[in-house]
């Protein structure tokens, strides 16, 4: 067994915030030791710079494509294809774990774990599940329903009461769901409904407790506005994602029921003058409220709101939002493996964990631009980018062209 040591780093522990210098021995894929002297067969010199765990993105869509790409004019494969470059991107800016928020199907995963593409890991949602009318529904007055996405692997989303939603997540779970994403509001992007409640208590309650009796699988609720916020958490889903204009109600019923929030910042707070008037600043109020509180937060950066390559972005609207730099840094590592039901497998740089850690230029815990910081990745014990790697070419992740770099998807499911 070939024993690699990162030699004289600085080591972040994500769990208290403290850094200290140390060694950290690489054997397979795990971490088999941290401390002061080690030896092994190889050593890599990480003087003066940052050891932090691989990072954990909670929500992210790594099959939406480029801006320039057309869901109605281009073939179903292309959106498929289109993670290809995305994963790569992610992971050589360190993201070794995404939870992705619809849109990725069972094969992106198999493709990931036999080596066929290079990525993070994958757990998948496939589509998000609502009710009629919500914005998984695409209908247009002159062609009814229309769906983008719908093929056998990633099936109908839309139910309508408690009996149809246990049927949605029996759906799910057997085309390959990890995870149960609801919509529970609108979409921010079209600035319509985001303080809707799509759907009643009973069926959110009958989604949550079928995706626990099928391999306990958990949920994750889109939702905006408070009182969707609060359903979510009283329902007892596992996260609120995005959750914009949260109050003191919401944040109190989240903590009360260990409710995580994931609050993609980087939909308003990255450029707000294209987010609705005043969410913006709506959004780090929810973040007050939800630190104040006592919220669990995790990181999810919802790319390509913004390109791939920028998703780091979103550690720096966490930090500036309330939680610190070291809060940040826990939010995507160790908060973010809990959230998913992996903190025992990793999220930290302890003995026994998988071998997924980052080395960063410098020590401090400075959230400002990590993108620019990345000298080394590995995931799964495996050095997976070089230094000058983590930006991938301009043009090769989606999103990363010139320009505006948005995904260009049906404006019904974006947000």
């Amino acid at each position: 067994m070939r024993r690699r040591v990162l030699h004289s780093g600085v080591v972040l522990d994500a769990g208290s915030g403290e850094v200290q210098v140390a060694d950290v021995v690489i054997a397979d894929n795990r971490i088999v030791d941290v401390g002061i002297g080690l030896d092994g067969d190889e050593g890599i010199d990480c003087t003066g710079s940052l050891l932090v765990p691989g990072f954990v993105d909670c929500h992210a869509h790594v099959c939406f494509g480029p801006p320039a790409m057309d869901a109605l004019r281009v073939p179903r494969s292309a959106r498929v294809l289109s993670a290809v470059p995305a994963l790569r991107t992610l992971l050589r800016l360190g993201v070794t774990t995404v939870r992705d928020a619809w849109g990725a199907d069972a094969g992106v995963r198999l493709a990931i774990e036999n080596e066929w593409i290079e990525g993070p890991d994958l757990l998948l949602s496939l589509r998000q599940v609502g009710t009629t009318g919500a914005i998984g529904d695409l209908w247009a007055p002159r062609t009814g329903t229309l769906d983008y996405y719908g093929d056998p692997s990633l099936p109908d989303p839309i139910f309508d009461g408690a009996d149809a939603g246990r049927a949605v997540v029996r759906r799910m779970v057997r085309a390959g769901a990890d995870w149960i994403k609801v919509t529970a509001t609108g979409s921010i992007a079209l600035g319509s409904g985001v303080h809707d409640l799509q759907l009643t208590f009973e069926e959110l309650a009958a989604v949550v407790d079928e995706a626990a009796r099928r391999g306990e699988r958990r949920v994750m609720v889109h939702a905006h506005g408070a009182r969707a916020a609060e359903l979510a958490a009283r329902a007892g889903a596992a996260s609120v994602e995005h959750g914009t204009y949260l109050d003191a109600t919401a944040a109190a019923a989240m903590a009360e029921n260990e409710t995580w929030y994931v609050p993609t910042l980087s939909v308003t707070q990255s450029e707000p003058e294209h987010a609705p008037d005043g969410a913006a600043e709506a959004h780090r109020e929810s973040m007050r409220l939800a630190i104040d509180a006592g919220v669990r937060i995790a990181m999810g950066t919802d790319s390509p709101v913004l390109p791939y390559s920028e998703a780091l972005r979103e550690l720096r609207h966490l930090s500036a939002a309330g939680l610190g730099d070291a809060g940040a840094l826990r939010a995507a590592t160790i908060d973010a493996a809990r959230l998913l039901g992996l903190a025992d497998d990793r999220g930290e740089i302890a003995a026994g964990k998988r071998a997924d850690l980052v080395v960063l230029d410098g020590t401090a815990l400075d959230c400002t631009a990590v993108d620019e910081r990345i000298r080394r990745v590995f995931r799964n014990g495996v050095e997976v980018g070089r230094p000058g790697a983590a930006r991938a070419p301009a043009g090769e992740g989606p999103g990363d062209e010139p320009g505006d770099g948005r995904a260009a998807l049906p404006a019904s499911e974006d947000g």
